[in-house]
């Protein structure tokens, strides 16, 4: 009980009725267009949970993302999804391990529930560009030689995943829009996919209540910034 409360403290209102109001519409979009493969519900339930807190700077929310990793890299294969899958299992889930030890490392004030947020100066940002790139043009040779479904945005969505992981580990608050654009292009691949079969429909809610979070917490990241920019 006392741990829920210091949970009910440390989230505000905003941000707890953002998160119910994500685990409802995940629930509702997997009792009506799924009801079978719970593996999907629980991927979802615990993507909106890690971007909550992850909208906190809190190092927990990179756990729940590298157990969402293994999770969606499994769904990715049931629709051949092999982009997907590679992505997220040999990319994100890594990433998010080097993550998790980057805020770690780097805590605000001593305080481990919430990362020291980075700046990004100019040189980096063609670094990250030029990793992208790269890392793209190297997928889409492999993902065509697995015969990926719906290859093109699949390529497109290693570019914005790399991104967003390399952002990520930067600590930069922009790695929350990086995953919003992601989560833009996953939109479009599991709409394809349930065009095939409608269960992948829970899937597209999952990723639209994930965008709606990765917005908020680039928000919230920029106001974090500020106030220890200010030294509170």
């Amino acid at each position: 009980m006392s741990r829920i409360k210091r949970l009910s403290t440390y989230f505000s209102k905003g941000e707890i009725a953002l998160w119910s109001a994500s685990v409802v519409l995940v629930l509702l979009s997997f009792f009506a267009f799924d009801r079978e493969n719970y593996l999907t519900l629980a991927a979802s339930l615990i993507g909106v949970t890690s971007l909550i807190f992850n909208a906190k700077g809190n190092p927990f929310g990179q756990v729940l993302m590298v157990i969402f990793s293994i999770l969606y890299g499994i769904i990715s294969l049931t629709f051949s999804y092999y982009g997907e899958m590679i992505t997220y299992l040999g990319m994100t889930m890594p990433m998010a391990v080097m993550a998790l030890i980057s805020w770690l490392k780097n805590p605000y004030n001593q305080n481990k529930s919430e990362v020291r947020v980075n700046h990004i100066r100019g040189r980096e940002w063609g670094i990250v560009v030029l990793l992208s790139a790269a890392v793209t043009a190297v997928f889409y040779f492999i993902l065509r030689a697995c015969g990926t479904a719906n290859l093109l945005p699949s390529t497109l969505s290693v570019t914005t995943s790399f991104a967003a992981v390399y952002l990520t580990w930067r600590r930069s608050p922009y790695f929350a829009l990086a995953y919003a654009a992601n989560d833009l292009v996953l939109i479009v691949l599991w709409v394809m996919a349930s065009l095939s079969d409608i269960r992948y429909v829970s899937v597209v809610v999952c990723f639209a209540a994930f965008f709606v979070n990765d917005v908020y917490g680039y928000v919230s990241w920029k106001r974090m910034q500020k106030r220890q920019a200010a030294g509170l």
